[in-house]
Formats: C-alpha cells, sequence, structure tokens
C-alpha cells in the first residue's frame, strides 16, 4: 500500500526490515528513490530528530560512486526517513547466505570497494560505525569486476550514530553489531575512523572464511574476543593478503591502515589471486550460550543457521533475519574482559582435521602412567567438595548439639553444680 513521505516522495513497496527501521522503494520529483523510514520511536525523540537534522549537510554531501547517495533527509510529523539512490541488486549477507564463502577475487575487489567508499567518507568526516555484509548492496546492473564481482555500495551512512544518542546510549553503552565491532569501542572509547577499518578487515575475513573471526555465541563471549583474541590465519591465502588483514585487525587503532591505504593495497593483490577458488575450511566451534539465556533449537534440515542473532533478552526472538542489530550492551569491566584463549579458541581448520585447543579433540590429562583422565579429576573434585560440605555442615550440628547435651560429672573442662 502506498504511503506519502513528507510532501515530495511516495512509498510503494517494502524491501526490507531492519532494526532502525523500514526499506521502501519509492518515487520523488527526479524518478525512483530507495526510502529509510525509521522506527516511530525514534522519529518521536526530539533529541535525536536534532540530531538528524544537524548531519543532513555531512550525509548530503557525500558523493562518491561506491556510496548509496543520501538524497534528502525527511523530518514530517511521525515520519522520520533518509531518501537515498535506489540501487538494483541485493545485499552482500543474502549473496553470503546463498554462496557461503567467496573466491578470494572477488572477495578481495568487493573489499576494495568499501574500502573506496569509506575513504571518500573519513575524508569528509564522516564515519559509518556499523560496515557489515547487510550495509553492503551489489549493483546487478554495474559492470562486473574482477572474478565476476558486481560493483559494491556502501548504505546506511549516519544511521548507528543518530541512534547513539546520549540519552539513547549512556558512556557505560556501545551501539553496534557484536561481530564486527572494533575493541576500542568495546572498552568505551570514542569511534574514529580506524573502527571502519576493523569492521571492514572483518567483512573481508569472514567473505574468504564463511565466518568471523571472532564471532559466533553469546554477545558477550564475541565482545571478550575483540579485545583479548587474536585472529588466527585463515589456511590456503596468500602471505600478503593475510598480513594486510591481521593489519587491519590489529588492536591497536593506530595500527591499522587507513582506507585509501587499504583500498589500494588490496587492488595490487588481485593479479595474485586471479583463478584462485573459494577457501576449504570447516566454521569453528561456538560457546553455547550461558544461562539464562536458553539454547536454541536446532535448525530445520537444509536451513542456514545465521551466527550473531542471539537475542540479548531471555525469550525474545532476534532482531531481524538480515542481523541488523545495532546492538545495545553495557561495556564489560576490565575483569570481564581477562582471559580468553588469544586466538586458539576458534581457530579454523582444513576439513576432517581437530581444531586446535578444541575440549571435544584434546586428548584426556592424566595425573601420570595410567592416572585418570579430565572427566575423572572433574568428577573427583566434585565429590571432594560435596564431602566437604557434608562434613562442615555435620559439624556445625555437633557445635549446636553439644551445648544442649548434660556433661559428663569427669569432665575437667566444665563446671559441676553446686550443692550439698
Amino acid at each position: 500500500m502506498a504511503r506519502n513521505i513528507g510532501s515530495r516522495y511516495t512509498a510503494h513497496q517494502i524491501l526490507g526490515r531492519g532494526s532502525a527501521g523500514t526499506v521502501w522503494a519509492g518515487e520523488g520529483p527526479d524518478g525512483p528513490v530507495a526510502i529509510k523510514l525509521l522506527r516511530e520511536d525514534l522519529a518521536s525523540d526530539q533529541e535525536l530528530v536534532g540530531r538528524f537534522v544537524q548531519e543532513r549537510t555531512a550525509l548530503l554531501g557525500l558523493d562518491h560512486p561506491r556510496v548509496v547517495g543520501v538524497r534528502d533527509l525527511v523530518v514530517d510529523g511521525n515520519d522520520l526517513a533518509l531518501v537515498m539512490d535506489l540501487i538494483r541488486g541485493t545485499d552482500l549477507r543474502t549473496r553470503l547466505d546463498r554462496e557461503r564463502r567467496l573466491a578470494p577475487e572477488a572477495a578481495v575487489a568487493i573489499t576494495a570497494d568499501v574500502a573506496d567508499a569509506l575513504a571518500a567518507a573519513h575524508a569528509a568526516g564522516v564515519v559509518h560505525r556499523d560496515v557489515k555484509p547487510e550495509n553492503i548492496l551489489l549493483d546487478m546492473e554495474g559492470p562486473l569486476g574482477p572474478a565476476g564481482s558486481h560493483p559494491a555500495l556502501l548504505t546506511d551512512f549516519g544511521v548507528a550514530k543518530l541512534i547513539d544518542t546520549p540519552r539513547r546510549t549512556r558512556s557505560t553503552k556501545i551501539i553496534g553489531t557484536p561481530d564486527y565491532l572494533a575493541p576500542e569501542i568495546v572498552e568505551g572509547l570514542p569511534p574514529r575512523a580506524a573502527v571502519d577499518i576493523y569492521a571492514l578487515a572483518t567483512v573481508l575475513y569472514e567473505l574468504l572464511a564463511g565466518f568471523t573471526p571472532f564471532g559466533g555465541g553469546h554477545p558477550g563471549a564475541v565482545l571478550r574476543r575483540h579485545v583479548t583474541e587474536t585472529v588466527v590465519p585463515l589456511p590456503g591465502i596468500p602471505e600478503e593478503l593475510w598480513q594486510l588483514i591481521v593489519q587491519c585487525l590489529a588492536k591497536a587503532p593506530a595500527s591499522r591502515l587507513r582506507a585509501s591505504e587499504l583500498g589500494a593495497r588490496l587492488r595490487e593483490l588481485l593479479p595474485l589471486l586471479a583463478g584462485m577458488p573459494p577457501l576449504e575450511v570447516d566454521e569453528p566451534d561456538t560457546e553455547p550460550a550461558p544461562e539464562p539465556y536458553e539454547e536454541a533449537e536446532p535448525a530445520p534440515v537444509g536451513e542456514v543457521r545465521r551466527r550473531g542473532a542471539v537475542p540479548l533478552v531471555p525469550g525474545a526472538a532476534p532482531a531481524d533475519s538480515n542481523r541488523d542489530t545495532h546492538t545495545s550492551m553495557r561495556v564489560p569491566a576490565p575483569d570481564e574482559l581477562a582471559g580468553g584463549a588469544h586466538g586458539t579458541a576458534r581457530a579454523p581448520r582444513a576439513p576432517g582435521q581437530p581444531r586446535p585447543g578444541s575440549a571435544r579433540n584434546r586428548p584426556a590429562r592424566s595425573t601420570g602412567p595410567g592416572g585418570p583422565g579430565r572427566a575423572s579429576v572433574r568428577l573427583r573434585r566434585i565429590i571432594a567438595a560435596l564431602v566437604a560440605a557434608v562434613i562442615i555442615g555435620a559439624g556445625g550440628w555437633l557445635a549446636v548439639s553439644d551445648g544442649d547435651r548434660p556433661s559428663p560429672p569427669d569432665d575437667p573442662g566444665r563446671s559441676s553444680p553446686s550443692g550439698p
């Protein structure tokens, strides 16, 4: 059903839904447009509306072939909308769901396009803050690039910043999608251009491997891995490409490349990747969600279970089908971030090979020749703890009961009742 957006635009058909709002295909004075209509609760927030208007100049001035251009910002009654170029194609998440992983040449070509978009945004003082496959569109009408890849364009500029207002997310909160959050955001530092580089390197890793380097399981565990673990190498890619990924996933923001440098370096590697097939690696095991989060039901046969769509509220459904979560979480304290396996817990492996450090594939530990295994040691500890608890409880009962019993006549530690 058609609806008017302001006085200049008409929305005709829903293209997709996300946590921030709904994207419609529509018409404007200059032809077809995409209209991102933000949620009503966001539109009713006067502080957000003010920030929305302040961002107008920066977003409208962002003009680059690899950026989905923002044509207009509409504030009209309960409607708060971004009017953007309409791209005929699909998003990168849809392609990943279909193919699981891409040939290295195609993955690098797409990442280089997005790096170019970020270079233009950063030069204009705009930080995206939510780079992920859902926000990368593939233009099916554009010329084919290396390995038959379609031109990639980055969209949703400004949405994360608009939602991240002081009233909605205090200094103890973070905004973003857990799999792609840079460690400095997890630690509560303000987002700079380097957070986009970290997120884009995470996307490149995912395009090559079929999974993100630190994702999977409960969001809190994902955030901890970003801070404490090092990325595990992917087998079968050139060392030059791997070192580029490692540099852009550095924990220290200053160690990462700038977007313009990243785009140029990636294009230099394209000839080296020509004809290389998609990698063959198995997805690592993920940690189960701890209580009180209930474990998800097994996926039906033939259905791909998307990772990262873990509800933050017990019993809640994931934000939506495309993981457009804009997760708001408390910044973990330093002691909560301490520990971690430092890169071994989620190591990818070749098909049929055990994952290094996997408890499932780790040989049983023993205290000596013929000693007990890991499970036996754990069982003995549990039994010892139970026995200790029983002994302590019994001792307490005896101490209390002892005061109610008469003293023996020959007890030297007690006085005898006086009498004749």
